[in-house]
């Protein structure tokens, strides 16, 4: 599964876009974070950029998610996060 989450928030230290892929029991497996100063991170199981990490605990569902009004989450395709995951890469190379 693929998400991509909005947060609506004012915190400079906080990501205002992520995109997570997920596994069955949805456990990070690769996230995407864009910051309101343009900064980008990404991990995977392999590396760590930015302070970017995965998380520890399972991902919450989106309709837990889109609950709290800070937050806006939506499935996206594989081919979505795929492209972006790749831009991003390459941006930081």
């Amino acid at each position: 599964m693929f998400i991509k989450v909005i947060w609506f928030h004012q915190f400079v230290e906080e990501p205002v876009l992520l995109y997570s892929e997920l596994d069955c029991e949805r456990y990070e497996i690769r996230k995407i974070e864009f910051f309101r100063n343009n900064k980008v991170g990404f991990a995977s199981e392999e590396i760590e950029c930015a302070d970017t990490a995965l998380g520890s605990q399972p991902v919450p569902k989106l309709t837990e998610i889109n609950k709290n009004n800070e937050f806006y989450g939506i499935e996206i395709s594989k081919d979505e996060f795929e492209v972006i995951w790749k831009d991003t890469l390459d941006k930081l190379k």
